[in-house]
């Protein structure tokens, strides 16, 4: 059994900071990859951020220059910083790991619960 838990979603003002953390548990072979998406009310879920087992990111373009993600191998934890942010970055972020658990042959993506991470006046 593997489980993604979020944790760091708020309220904060336009400008102001945040950083989410996402920590990985359970029967783990190995992570391949592990990233950020988001889904604002009323929109589908988009890609946000991702980071692979050699340190690889990429971001959407809507994030570029503000947000980073980082990862921490030997806690299985991926985090995101996000500055300078805007209304429109109001959305529940979601954790996603592409991993191997110990019970499965191949890799498959597991996704967190979510946190909401709201940003307004």
């Amino acid at each position: 059994q593997v489980q993604l838990v979020e944790s760091g979603g708020d309220l904060v003002q336009p400008g102001g900071s945040l950083r989410l953390s996402c920590a990985a548990s359970g029967s783990i072979f190995r992570i391949n990859a592990m990233g950020w998406y988001r889904q604002a009310p009323g929109k589908e879920r988009e890609f946000v951020a991702t980071i692979r087992s050699g340190s690889t990111t990429n971001y959407a373009d809507s994030v570029k220059g503000r947000f980073t993600i980082s990862r921490d191998n030997a806690k299985n934890t991926v985090y995101l910083q996000m500055n300078n942010l805007k209304p429109e970055d109001t959305a529940v972020y979601y954790c996603n790991a592409n991993l191997r658990s110990t019970s499965s042959l191949i890799a498959l993506e597991y996704w967190g619960q979510g946190t909401q991470v709201t940003v307004s006046s």
